[in-house]
This record gives structure tokens, sequence and C-alpha cells, in this order.
């Protein structure tokens, strides 16, 4: 994701069984209300695993500020003996939730739907859990907190990272927590429902538009996007076998559609980069709004006006960011959020490769090679690791910015920097490479990266690496004894906008 430093930087049931249920292979108890994380402790939720959300939206008029009514059904495997699980949903209602076809009682608590079952899941059973007549209501763009379930005036979208899908759906809202998805979406006639995924189907009947969208590949639930209203579908030429599609406001479109032209160079030269795209389409995602923010919704990257408005060299490198993504933190997701480290400090390697690709470094960073701009982040680096914390160890996720924070992009870009110099650039390569191929389509964490940077350069790894991602100051450059972090550094002109 990409955020441009703007600030800178009812009880509806009843819950039966208060007491565990006895069942042959063991006692059966409630699931936890929080999957573990460090840095969202209520995010997520233990006891089952989420294989597949089919999620059907209905939007009854032409209105980005309607209320959208929902129903959903998602498989899953009990990982215990489970008398009662939790979904996080902060919307509205529902009517009805059903657990493998027997109506289930329910109750909320804040954002939580808690759920129980006529009778114990077994462990290791798959079951499915389906929510009947939810409700969302979206919001307004806030540029303070560019996430959500987010009004345009073209419609609505959704930017869900890090925890904000379960504003729009009940979900398992954690990126350790990966699924397939069907999104099927119910529209006025004369607006567009789109979403993640490729297209499986449109029918047009009695004055409605239904359109239901598949996507196979694991993803995270902060990923998905579905966007509705009047907005146009432009279909480009694939690429190796991937289709390419952009969506934009209608009465923008001929203005808009040329700043996406790059999009099919940059998935040819990040696959020679990194290895084959891991899933089967992609495109980008025009909002009019000014939030300062790109996001790599998943195969529908999604930019603001404000963003697509930069001068297109900086365009171009944040386009290279986002689609970066999709292997760096999409098809292999974080463990927990203290790994975005992942996701965004390789986002923005190739994010600045693409930059000195195209001969625009030093508009794109005010520094002439890429070499410099890492010198100079090593000087401030010291000054992030007191603020935010280490690179792999943020400090907090009480606001957007503490987490999306300066030290997860460049820190991270900058240990990364001091890893190829440390092993060598083929050595380098071989990893980037590797990383995405071993873990497709799985959550991976800090650990598992030193792990295989390890096994890739063919030597112990950890002590370094463990400094640069865990230290509470920088270690040394390799390479380039010269290098110093200053006391007094305290800002740095970073690249025209941050982001997820």
């Amino acid at each position: 994701m990409r955020i441009t430093p703007m600030r800178h930087l009812l009880v509806i049931g009843l819950v039966v069984a208060a007491a565990p249920l006895v069942a042959g292979a063991g006692t059966a108890g409630p699931g936890s209300a929080g999957i573990g994380d460090r840095l969202f402790p209520l995010l997520g939720n233990g006891g089952y695993d989420v294989g597949a959300y089919d999620l059907r939206l209905t939007y009854p008029e032409k209105d980005p500020a309607q209320t959208v009514r929902g129903d959903v059904s998602i498989t899953a495997t009990a990982t215990q003996q489970l008398s009662q699980f939790n979904l996080d949903f902060a919307g509205g209602g529902p009517s009805r939730v059903d657990v493998n076809g027997k109506s289930a009682t329910f109750v909320r608590d804040g954002d939580e739907l808690v759920v129980t079952p006529q009778s114990y899941l077994r462990k290791g059973r798959a079951f499915t859990v389906t929510v009947h007549g939810f409700t969302a209501v979206p919001e307004d763009p806030d540029p303070n907190a560019p996430d959500g379930f987010t009004t345009t005036p073209d419609g609505t979208a959704l930017l869900g990272q890090p925890a904000a899908a379960h504003r729009l759906f009940p979900s398992n809202d954690h990126p350790s927590d990966k699924a397939a998805y069907t999104i099927t979406t119910n529209v006025p006639q004369g607006w567009t429902g789109t979403a993640s995924g490729v297209l499986a189907s449109t029918r047009s009947a009695d004055g409605r538009v239904v359109s239901t969208y598949r996507h196979p590949q694991p993803m995270a639930s902060e990923l998905l996007q579905v966007v509705a209203g009047d907005f146009v579908v432009h279909e480009r030429a694939p690429v190796g076998g991937v289709r390419v599609r952009d969506v934009v406001p209608r009465r923008l479109a001929t203005e808009a559609l040329p700043r996406f032209d790059v999009e099919r160079e940059q998935i040819s030269w990040l696959t020679g980069q990194v290895g084959p795209y891991p899933f089967d389409v992609y495109g980008s995602l025009l909002i009019d709004v000014e939030l300062g923010a790109a996001l790599e919704t998943q195969t529908l990257s999604v930019y603001d006006s404000s963003i697509v408005a930069l001068p297109r060299p900086v365009l171009e490198s944040i386009e290279a960011h986002e689609l970066a993504h999709h292997w760096f933190g999409n098809s292999v997701a974080p463990a927990e959020w203290s790994d975005v480290w992942l996701n965004e400090g390789h986002a923005t390697w190739y994010e600045l490769l693409w930059a000195e690709k195209i001969g625009a470094v030093e508009e794109h960073t005010g520094s002439p090679t890429r070499e410099e701009f890492f010198k100079r982040v090593y000087a401030v680096s010291d000054t992030w690791r007191a603020q935010f914390g280490p690179v792999a160890r943020p400090t907090s996720a009480a606001q957007l910015f503490d987490l999306f924070n300066s030290n997860v992009y460049y820190g991270g870009a900058l240990a990364l920097y001091a890893l190829e110099q440390e092993i060598g650039t083929p050595a380098f390569q071989r990893l980037e490479r590797a990383w995405p191929s071993v873990n497709r389509g799985r959550s991976a964490s800090t650990d598992d990266f030193i792990t295989l940077a390890s096994q890739v350069a063919g030597r112990d790894l950890k002590p370094f690496l463990t400094a640069w991602l865990y230290g509470t100051t920088t270690p040394p450059m390799p390479g380039h004894p010269d290098w110093t972090t200053s006391p007094s550094a305290r800002s740095l002109h970073v690249p025209g906008s941050l982001r997820h």
C-alpha cells in the first residue's frame, strides 16, 4: 500500500452452552476471539481454518452512500473440538446464522460475531456457516485513516488493509487465514460490479445486473476488492496468459486509462525478476477521492485521484510497487502484522528498481542514484527505529501510520540492500525468486525468510538478519564502512508518497 504523508506522515440471539461439551475425542470448547497477533489481539479467530468464502452483496440503488445488504457462506475446517466460534464483523445485522444448514444462536460483541452451533464441530471436519442478511454502510473517505468500505462520487470500493474488511462482511479477518473466494454483486442496471478474480458470469434481468467473480487462489480478507458503481471495465491484451483489465469511473475513462498503460510492461518485467505472476488476472482501479493512497487489493490494485495525478515517472514507480505486492504480500502474505516489512520492504525494492530502470531515481527520491538514496536512508534509520521500532517489530498499530511507517518501507528495503551486499547479487536474486515460489499461496514469517535466506546463501544468516530486522540500532552496512547514522537526522525526502 502507498499512503501520501497528508498528516505527516443487541444481542441478536442467546449463546447456548456456557459449559464445554464432552466429545469422544476430547472436550469441545470455544475458539479464541483473536488469532494471536501481537499488534491486533482481537483480529482473526481461533478454532477453525477457512477454505472458501461465497460472498453475495446487493446494492439496492444508484447511491454510493446506500446501505449494502449481504449474505456469506464460509466453508472451514475445525482445528479443535469446537463448541462456539467467532467471526470478525463490524456491520449491521445479521438476520440469521446457519451452521451446516441448521439454525445457530449468535450474539454481537463489539466487532465479534459469536456463533454457537446446535452441536459441537469435530476437530478436522469441514463445516459451513452462512450469515444471512448482514448490512454494511460505506464511510466517507478520510485522509487520516485511508482504509475501510469507502464512498466515492461514482460508487463504493474496499480498502481493507490491515483490519477493515470486516466492516463490509463477516470473516476471519487476518492474513494468516487465506481462502478462495466467490464474489457476486447485484447492482442496478447502469452500474457495474467488479471484484478480485476472474469474471465467471453476468446476467441482466428486471433492471438488475448480477456478476460473479471467482478467485481460486488463496487470498487474505484484507486484500479483497469489491467495487460497485458507475465504472467501466477496460480489457487489455493478456501478458503471457495473464488477463489484464482496468476499472475506472465512466466519466473519467478517456483521461484515466492511459495512466495505466505501463502495467503490461511491468508484468513482464517483474515476471523476469521474480518468477511467474501468481494469479489469473491483474489490473488497476481508479477511485476519484483524495486519500493519498494506493493499495494492492488482489488482482485489482486501487489508486486514488491524487496518486494518479503524480508525474508519470513517480506514478509508474508506485504502480511497480503495487504490482510487486502480488508476489510479496499477496501470494505470500505475512504470518502476522509484525511481518509487514516483508510486504513493504520488497515492494519498495522493486519500486526503486523500476525508477532506476526508467532513469527516474532522482525525480522519484530526490537522490541521484539508488545507492545514494539507501545511504540517506541509512543515516536516518536509527531515528526511525527509535520512533517506530525495529524493521520486523513495529511498536504500535494504534493508527494506520504507526504500522505503515517509514521504517517498514525504506528500512525494510535497506535491510534487503544490506543482505544483497552481504551475500552477493547472484545469491540475492536466487532468494528473491525462491521466496514467492516456495511460499506461493501461503502466509510466511520473518523467521521463515531468515531460514530460506540461509539455505539459499549456504550459510547461517540468522545473526546477520536478526540484527538488521530486530535490532534497536542499525548494524554496519557491508561494503560501506563509511556509512554512518546521524542522531540529528529527523527527516528524509522519500518518494512522492508512502503506500501500502
